[in-house]
């Protein structure tokens, strides 16, 4: 009877039909292999200070006109000054009736290591610490005040106050006829 197969057969069918299936896709294992090494490699050098780590994002958020704002943060690719990576500190500015309010997120400075300075239409900020440098020139959404700027820094969140040059007024009340 030659249409009947034995179990072995089929066991060794099935053998090949696996190994010429997946052999094909031997190439993932030397790419995981591959990526390994090189996650590994890339701690070592970290851990030797040969190089520091990058940090990078950005945040989204929808403007008053209805748009999305989008914003980027963290490390500039370049080493500035004394190995001391500079970054862009995650900015967020939300404007009331009579003011606009800026919050940054700067983690790793003192409160004595930052200097803001503000005009009419932006704010500056910079810090260094001794492991950190930030600096962003945030252009604020409307016309402010500098002199009334306020400040306080407090686990590693700026938060600074302008009152508006010309804040909203209730309005005044038109009859219609």
């Amino acid at each position: 009877m030659v249409w009947k197969r034995r179990r072995r057969d089929w066991d060794d069918d099935w053998d090949r039909m696996f190994d010429e299936f997946f052999g094909r896709f031997g190439f993932f294992d030397d790419i995981f292999e591959r990526m390994v090494r090189d996650v590994e490699e890339m701690f070592k050098r970290a851990e030797s200070g040969e190089f520091k780590p990058i940090v990078r994002g950005f945040s989204i958020r929808i403007g008053p006109d209805g748009k999305p704002e989008i914003r980027e943060f963290g490390t500039k690719p370049t080493i500035i000054k004394e190995g001391v990576e500079e970054r862009k500190p995650l900015v967020d500015v939300i404007e009331t009736d009579d003011e606009v309010q800026i919050i940054a997120e700067m983690p790793g400075v003192n409160k004595d290591d930052i200097e803001l300075n503000a005009t009419e239409t932006s704010l500056e900020i910079k810090a260094e610490g001794e492991n950190r440098k930030y600096y962003e020139t945030v252009e604020l959404p409307t016309e402010v005040n500098p002199d009334s700027a306020k400040a306080r820094y407090n686990n590693g969140v700026l938060e600074v106050v302008l009152r508006k040059k010309h804040p909203k007024k209730g309005g005044r009340r038109i009859r219609v006829e």
